[in-house]
């Protein structure tokens, strides 16, 4: 059974800075993706960044360009995402998702071409 476990979520303030944090198990990812999604309050589940099997397809969300970056170490199977420069827009739950099969191709960046999913974790950002 796949399991993707986050953790690393908390209470910061503005400008603060977080690691979040993804293992999965039950199957490695050896050729597909992972990704992070977040969801706040009210709204959809929105793409924030994904990552190839390889680390060399990587996509981030506009709205976290320059502040977040995603990365994974394969042999713990595990995938990151740190959040620096952080605002109260980024307070959301934040899922972990993965896929299988993705080969060579560009990263998904929309919820239905993931699989698997963790039960989240709460990011809040106060002013």
């Amino acid at each position: 059974q796949v399991q993707l476990v986050e953790s690393g979520g908390g209470l910061v303030q503005a400008g603060d800075s977080l690691r979040l944090s993804c293992v999965a198990s039950g199957r490695t990812f050896t050729h597909g993706a992972m990704a992070w999604f977040r969801q706040a309050p009210g709204k959809e589940r929105d793409f924030v960044a994904a990552i190839r099997w390889d680390g060399r397809s990587i996509n981030y969300a506009d709205s976290v360009k320059g502040r977040f970056t995603i990365s994974r170490d394969a042999a713990k199977n595990t995938v990151y995402l740190q959040m620096n420069s952080l605002k109260p827009e980024d307070t959301a739950v934040y899922y972990c998702a993965a896929r299988n099969s993705l080969g060579y191709g560009l990263v998904p960046t929309d919820t239905d071409r993931y699989a698997y999913w963790g039960q989240g974790t709460q990011v809040t950002v106060s002013s």
